[in-house]
């Protein structure tokens, strides 16, 4: 595959979005990054063993580089010490800020850092900090949202607090097919951060039900709601709409995943053995066992987009090929022919470049 759009020394701007627990696990990322993306994995929380095995297993199965995923709501001292001590290609960060000086320590074990914010003042919180990529994280997002303004508005105010320092900008959000990619680019972005997408091919660790789901919801048949999310921390996710969210979404505010709830299954995520109650925050993988049709799926309102279970490298591949083709029609329908010619040829032209 040809370099195109690539940022931070990759050689394309897809970037798998790290989703947990462990969907993003060694395998989807190794695919993405043997396709020329970005690989993020989906980090134990607060674990040095655990995140040190997930990189290993990584390696195992790519010499290209890839990074790691934090959700800076929780106590990530070990995680963080391990992706540095492995001096990873670079460090995801979330919900949350990361002060100048953990920027700069990351700096100096070689590690790009990567925030991802839903807001314009978190994404100046990120400049000062000086971080090397901001991800501008649109409310049509599927997992956890920060945000409430849409990915077309939000992205260009991002770029314009950006201005001429260098850090390029991603685009998270409904991030489905070449179109929204290109859609991106023309709104400033550099690349583009995927989820849902990634969700529905072979190697996501999730569970075939739940990739299987993906392909039967659309746009219209996601929600926002802090239901998953009350008893540990307060964060709003985007979801399938399925029957049993449709029963629960308008739930009292106590109502909350604790010891209470009863138990609809269990899993293993990484090595440890989880019971799953009901109002979980867990998607399933392929260990999870139980009522799968009553616990979480995340996803983007690009949803209706994802028609097929394939190949990550496939999903790169399309948006990639895609795009330089939406690229190329775009310039032969609304460039004159003499314009495409200068512009091949390097020369300057007084002519308008655009018809209409």
């Amino acid at each position: 595959m040809m370099k195109f759009g690539g940022i931070l020394g990759f050689e394309t701007g897809i970037m798998l979005a790290p989703m947990g627990v462990d969907v993003a696990g060694p395998e989807l990322v190794a695919a993405v990054a043997n396709a020329g993306g970005i690989g993020l994995i989906a980090s134990p929380v607060n674990d040095y063993d655990l995140t040190v095995k997930a990189i290993n297993d990584t390696r195992k199965l790519t010499d290209k580089p890839f990074g790691a995923g934090i959700l800076l709501e929780f106590e990530q001292t070990n995680t963080i010490r391990a992706i540095f001590d492995e001096k990873l290609a670079c460090l995801q960060v979330y919900w949350g800020d990361f002060p100048k000086e953990m920027v700069d320590e990351a700096h100096k074990h070689g590690v790009k850092v990567i925030h991802q914010v839903g807001s314009v003042k978190a994404a100046e919180r990120a400049i000062a900090a000086g971080v090397d990529c901001i991800i501008a994280q649109g409310s049509e997002a599927g997992g956890h949202v920060a945000g409430t303004v849409s990915l077309t508005a939000l992205v260009p105010r991002v770029v314009d607090a950006v201005e001429d320092r260098g850090i390029p900008v991603v685009a998270a959000g409904s991030m489905v097919d070449a179109r929204g990619y290109v859609a991106a680019l023309a709104l400033g972005a550099q690349g583009i951060n995927v989820g849902t997408r990634f969700v529905a091919t072979h190697e996501a660790y999730a569970n075939d039900y739940y990739k299987q789901q993906l392909l039967h919801y659309t746009e219209e048949q996601t929600d926002r709601t802090d239901l998953y999310g009350r008893y540990i921390w307060r964060g709003d996710v985007r979801c399938l709409n399925t029957p049993f969210h449709q029963q629960w979404k308008n739930a009292p505010d106590w109502v909350q995943n604790d010891d209470y709830q009863p138990i609809v299954g269990k899993s293993t995520f990484y090595t440890h053995e989880m019971v799953l109650r009901r109002f979980a925050g867990q998607v399933a993988n392929p260990t999870t066992c139980g009522k799968l049709e009553d616990m979480v799926m995340y996803a983007g309102q690009g949803v209706g987009l994802v028609n097929d279970i394939i190949p990550a490298g496939e999903v790169v591949r399309r948006f990639v090929e895609g795009a330089k083709a939406i690229i190329q029609g775009l310039s032969q329908n609304y460039l004159s022919e003499s314009t495409l010619t200068k512009a091949t040829d390097g020369g300057d032209s007084d002519e308008s470049s655009v018809t209409v």
